[in-house]
């Protein structure tokens, strides 16, 4: 009996031991004072996933736990359309979205969309990091939206399943696949294809199917979509180096305090730089995934670029009438 009260009174201890080190431990953490939504399109593996990800962590950890953002990849919270008009409203709070979708509410952001715009990615960089770019950031007051961070998109290229594009003749007639904007379509028209809108979850099918010979993207995207099992002709042409960039609901942006809001801004910033190499990375992957698969990979000849470049050129005229100055500063960063 006195064996077993030693035991009884051991098991005893030991279990109260056990709940004192997890009060203890629940003591520590900290209730955070905002749980806000970032909504993400991508699969979490891809490189923008990736970068919300790194900015939840620094948010978090800056700010001692006070701010925690759940990320929500995969379109989970719906299409970036539906993302936007919902931050409008204060329905989510922080989201990764592409250019375009944006530029119909905020015209003077197809400046940066403008087709052959940059001679390579340093040149872009060089003007998103710079008094360029903030301009652009800040142009976002008045949408309801808080522009935080450029994110890399890398260049969009052409590809279809028909016939390597070489030249400029090679386009003409061709049914792409483009996203939902006039800008994206009148491009497709201006080299001689005939643009098909069409929403991203639809285009390996499209492909397919033949509802459209082809397509434009990334090199990430046109790999993790399965794109080039039925569309093996890639040309690099990088008509379109666009970047993406991650906003802030002005709902709650004005909900939180001034002392977090500047952390916020930080750790975008950082969280951009993240995502970067990220992407580098990962492009570079998908290039010698593509090309293992037995992909036809075309780079447009110097002399054949300045021809699709001259074909797209009435375009900035008709987008862009009322920031040539803007487009002159643009283009004097890559001399």
């Amino acid at each position: 009996m006195v064996k077993k009260g030693i035991l009884f009174l051991c098991m005893t201890a030991l279990i109260f031991g056990g709940c004192s080190g997890a009060l203890k431990e629940n003591e520590n953490e900290v209730t955070p004072d905002f749980v806000l939504t970032y909504a993400e399109n991508q699969a979490e593996d891809y490189p923008t996933s990736q970068g919300a990800y790194k900015f939840a962590e620094l948010v978090k950890e800056r700010t001692g736990g006070k701010i925690e953002i759940l990320v929500n990849a995969g379109g989970s919270l719906g299409d970036e359309k539906s993302v936007i008009e919902q931050m409008q409203f204060g329905g989510i709070d922080f989201a990764r979205v592409s250019m375009s979708t944006l530029a119909e509410d905020i015209p003077k952001l197809n400046v940066l969309q403008m087709p052959y715009l940059y001679t390579d990615a340093d040149h872009m960089w060089r003007v998103l990091e710079g008094p360029i770019g903030n301009d652009f950031l800040d142009s976002f007051q008045g949408s309801g939206l808080e522009a935080l961070s450029w994110y890399d998109a890398g260049a969009r290229n052409f590809y279809n399943s028909i016939k390597p594009i070489e030249k400029l003749e090679d386009i003409k007639g061709m049914t792409i696949r483009v996203q939902e904007s006039e800008l994206m379509s009148d491009t497709a028209r201006a080299l001689g294809a005939i643009p098909v809108p069409m929403i991203y979850g639809e285009v390996y099918s499209g492909l397919q199917t033949g509802k459209v010979d082809g397509a434009e993207n990334n090199w990430p995207s046109y790999e993790s979509t399965g794109h080039y099992e039925v569309a093996k002709y890639f040309t690099v042409d990088e008509h379109s180096r666009v970047p993406e960039v991650q906003i802030a609901s002005s709902y709650t942006w004005n909900k939180i305090p001034e002392e977090y809001r500047e952390i916020i801004r930080e750790c975008a910033r950082e969280s951009a730089k993240y995502e970067r190499n990220q992407w580098k990375a990962r492009e570079s992957i998908s290039r010698q995934r593509v090309e293992t698969e037995g992909c036809v990979i075309t780079q447009l000849s110097p002399e054949e670029k300045q021809r699709f470049q001259q074909a797209v050129m009435p375009l900035y005229e008709k987008y862009c009438a009322d920031y040539v100055d803007v487009i002159d500063q643009i283009v004097a960063e890559g001399r």
